[in-house]
């Protein structure tokens, strides 16, 4: 047919044309096969926006408050009105030389001080050693902090060691995720510090200063739903609390005490740790809520950062102090390829890598020990 040519088509030969087409046509959806397809896929979205909002995270049980647990140690209020736990060991802090904060790791509390588990009481009265451990935010006694930053955690270690009078000088000490909070020291509060030690620190791997291949490479050796669960926490906060309540994939292994985490040392371990003074206050460590802790751990640490901890400058220029940094070489979760580059990166922290070690190194004979003796005297223990 000619272009431009009109062709007039009556009603009937149209509609005639039309149940032709169809007919031939290859390309149709069957009703019996489209509609039930989509209506299962709104389904299982609907079904998962429905789960989602059942998930938001409930309000936190606050010690203290009418329906919350009850106050059974000491506390301190800080500025902003929050309360923050505490307990002490080792000597009394007015006579004590060295005045120590140690900081929990995730999952923990005060009571989890993991360098007492092998210091010494002789080591302890010899050098005149006093150790405060506190319950980080939402976690054991310690009121919650939904504006909690990287920073913030910092503020609250000087706050509490203005309140205790502990003097213009601190060492700070944290284990796996509580040596996040010694990075913030670092930043922020480093005209306050004497030393500061990590033991296995936890890393964000998504530190500007990584390497990219280095950081895949280390991600992509933790067990799939722990890369699903950090993802999450990263990508998408507002969901964590789901993610880590929904039952139709496998969540933070982490959190789930799985043993696929330990390395064989950390399996002989295992049965050092007194279990049975542990089942005294375990339920104290979340009884607060999962989201204010465990889940506000995971956004905050795994977040983006407001500075880069390969990007700090000395602390202690003049020598006045160190900073120690302890790791093992088959941590299976704290990546010892990581803690390599950081030591690289700041050749002004002395880096301590253990062979044959995995994440509970603290709690091997004679390392509480060798750990309190490098920072606070500078002696070098053969283990």
């Amino acid at each position: 047919m000619a272009v431009g040519v009109n062709r007039k088509i009556s009603a009937a030969s149209a509609r005639a044309h039309t149940r032709k087409t169809q007919h031939k046509s290859s390309f149709q959806l069957s009703s019996e096969m489209s509609f039930p397809v989509i209506d299962r896929a709104h389904g299982l979205f609907s079904m998962f926006v429905s789960q989602v909002r059942a998930s938001r995270p409930p309000p936190p049980k606050t010690c203290g408050s009418p329906d919350g647990p009850p106050v059974t140690g000491s506390r301190i209020k800080l500025s902003d009105g929050r309360h923050l736990a505490y307990t002490e060991f080792g000597v009394p802090r007015d006579v004590a030389k060295y005045k120590i904060v140690f900081v929990h790791g995730f999952g923990s509390c005060k009571h989890d001080a993991v360098i007492l588990a092998t210091l010494s009481p002789d080591v302890i009265k010899h050098l005149g050693i006093y150790i405060v451990s506190f319950d980080r935010p939402g976690y054991g006694e310690s009121d919650p902090n939904p504006n909690r930053t990287v920073k913030s955690i910092a503020m609250d270690i000087e706050e509490l060691a203005d309140q205790l009078e502990l003097g213009p000088k601190i060492y700070v000490v944290g284990y796996s995720m509580g040596g996040q909070p010694i990075w913030s020291c670092l930043k922020y509060i480093p005209h306050r510090l004497a030393g500061a030690t990590l033991l296995a620190p936890v890393v964000n791997y998504w530190w500007s200063g990584f390497p990219s291949n280095l950081s895949r490479e280390a991600y992509y050796q933790q067990l799939t739903q722990d890369q699903w669960t950090l993802r999450v926490a990263h990508y998408l906060p507002w969901l964590t609390h789901w993610w880590n309540t929904q039952k139709w994939f496998p969540s933070s292994a982490v959190i789930a005490h799985s043993p696929l985490l330990l390395s064989p040392q950390d399996l002989e371990l295992v049965t050092k740790l007194d279990s049975t003074r542990r089942r005294t206050y375990e339920a104290q460590v979340t009884q607060q809520g999962e989201y204010e802790s465990l889940h506000r751990d995971l956004m905050i640490g795994f977040g983006t950062w407001e500075f880069d901890p390969m990007e700090l400058k000395n602390p202690f220029p003049n020598n006045e102090g160190s900073v120690h940094l302890w790791q093992g070489d088959e941590d299976r979760l704290a990546p010892v390829t990581l803690q390599r580059y950081i030591a690289q990166k700041l050749p002004w922290i002395q880096y301590h890598e253990l062979a044959g070690a995995g994440h509970l190194f603290p709690l091997a004979d004679g390392f509480g020990n060798a750990i309190m003796k490098a920072l606070l005297i500078g002696e070098d223990t053969i283990l």
